[in-house]
């Protein structure tokens, strides 16, 4: 089969379809992906979906299989992804429950595997790491806040409530675990990539408290995951039929 768009779900976004959806098992240069591919259609788009961290969130952000996940993608025909996903926030103004659609990203992640080019003379442009047009469809809907800088750290673990306030003084919007590698991946496959982030805490340092915790984090993504999961299939709606960035390529 071939789908044309991509969605990799996040924390507690383990399922896309309803009881329509078919599973695909792909096997890659760089192992089983994070779980089988369902596939399915939203409006007139063949779309699959994949949960990031596995069915029953068996990875943690800093053993995901990025490469396999993207790859897998890539292979059924896949040109266009978002990745809805959790992030905290590093402003007040922007609180548990905003949809943001970030337009930089900053890694503060290390020894993770984020090339396909092991070998030869390659590099890739990546100023602005987001598609415009992916990103146009998802901000064109209510509610959603367009721009902002989320920082990508490694986790497993929070960030202290110093690396909060001097991510925050640097002027970042968010604070995430999993979009790198993926969208510097999505660049080397040529696909299309835009994230779309449901603010679920403000971090550590922002303001006074006992800091996040995991269970706190999922909380508010379960509160929040069915009007969530609406606004990505209403973004993947309003996305044309016929690819037409070239800023992607």
């Amino acid at each position: 089969m071939v789908a044309v768009i991509g969605v990799i779900g996040g924390s507690g976004f383990y399922t896309f379809f309803g009881a329509d959806a078919h599973s695909v098992a792909v096997d890659t240069p760089y192992g089983a992906p994070s779980a089988p591919v369902t596939t399915g259609r939203v409006g007139v788009h063949e779309v699959a979906f994949l949960p990031r961290h596995g069915r029953s969130h068996e990875f943690s952000p800093h053993t995901v299989p990025y490469r396999a996940n993207m790859w897998a993608l890539r292979a059924l025909g896949v040109r266009r992804v978002f990745a809805p996903c959790a992030a905290g926030s590093l402003t007040v103004g922007l609180g548990p429950g905003a949809v943001v659609v970030p337009d930089q990203l900053v890694d503060r992640t290390r020894g993770r595997e984020d090339t396909y080019f092991d070998a030869g003379g390659i590099h890739i442009g990546f100023a602005d790491p987001y598609c415009p047009v992916l990103r146009s469809a998802a901000t064109a809907l209510p509610g959603v806040v367009d721009g902002g800088t989320m920082v990508v750290v490694q986790g497993p673990r929070f960030s202290t409530r110093a690396e909060s306030q001097w991510f925050a003084r640097q002027g970042f919007t968010l604070v995430n675990m999993t979009g790198y590698p993926e969208a510097v991946l999505a660049r080397e496959l040529e696909m299309c990539y835009a994230a779309i982030v449901l603010v679920t805490d403000i971090d550590a340092g922002v303001e006074h408290g006992s800091g996040v915790r995991a269970v706190d984090v999922f909380a508010e993504f379960e509160r929040n995951i069915g009007p969530f999961k609406a606004l990505v299939h209403a973004a993947v709606d309003r996305v044309d039929s016929e690819r037409v960035c070239t800023h992607c390529l």
